[in-house]
């Protein structure tokens, strides 16, 4: 059974953004029945949108552990008040997981390292050093305990798998934008076999927003399509992102003619 059964969001305007994107136009009445749901549509569609909004409304923890209290959150704050939600079992407790996050997570361990303590270089032992600013880096003392060790030790897919491994550890909800971002395509196989085996072990429930045929061929989902005109529940083959890659890969040379002449 789902813990959000469906959701719908209802605003009392239509204009400006957020409320005129089709991802918020359109969701209405979106039964999430299943444990595994994908929400797939071309770029400025406004996935990324409801993923957030949706997260917010929950409030559950991201990467960095800090609050919703940021600039790119401001889309979801607007619509929290309009966002209607039927619950199968009541419980707010899960991950929200941004492929822009986990960049800015890792990245931001480097930057906040960098030039700090840097007058004690050649006053003080090297493993000395790097203790004290061990010490006073929060980062990189949150990675480790969150994490286990320090990402930098993985490749970049690696540890965006590593991370999901940690979080995803227990029953909840988990709410993934775009979780290939940064996975070769034998990496999504493994995305695509780590949450069959997690839902094996726990009652949890996955809403995902992807661009990857692959990871939409997970058994069972349910795939919702947003375009312009709508958001309709879809078969994999019935998308978009499915039709257009499959011909793509069956004939490569007519696109890349067909590009070069444009």
């Amino acid at each position: 059974m789902s813990y959000i059964t469906s959701f719908s969001i209802n605003p009392d305007r239509e204009r400006p953004f957020p409320y005129d994107i089709p991802a918020v136009r359109y969701a209405k009445n979106i039964a999430l029945s299943k444990t595994v749901t994908f929400i797939v549509g071309d770029n400025g569609t406004g996935k990324s949108t409801l993923l957030e909004s949706l997260a917010f409304r929950l409030q559950l923890p991201h990467i960095d552990g800090s609050s919703y209290n940021t600039r790119s959150f401001q889309a979801a704050k607007k619509l929290a008040n309009y966002i209607e939600l039927s619950w199968g079992i009541k419980r707010s407790v899960g991950f929200f997981f941004r492929a822009e996050d986990f960049g800015d997570y890792v990245n931001s361990v480097d930057r906040s390292d960098a030039g700090t303590f840097s007058y004690l270089e050649g006053e003080v032992d090297d493993q000395v050093l790097k203790e004290i600013r061990d010490s006073a880096n929060y980062q990189l003392f949150h990675m480790r305990k969150n994490y286990g060790q320090e990402l930098q030790s993985f490749s970049h897919g690696e540890a965006y798998l590593h991370v999901l491994h940690q979080k995803i550890a227990r029953r909840g909800i988990f709410i993934l934008d775009e979780p290939e971002a940064s996975l070769s395509p034998s990496r999504q196989l493994s995305l695509i076999y780590f949450i069959q085996q997690h839902l094996a072990d726990h009652a949890s429930q996955f809403i995902i927003a992807t661009h990857s045929p692959m990871v939409l061929a997970f058994p069972g989902a349910t795939i919702y399509e947003i375009s312009e005109e709508g958001m309709e529940k879809k078969s994999l083959e019935e998308t978009e992102h499915f039709s257009l890659t499959k011909s793509f890969l069956n004939n490569p040379e007519m696109y890349l003619r067909y590009l070069g002449e444009s």
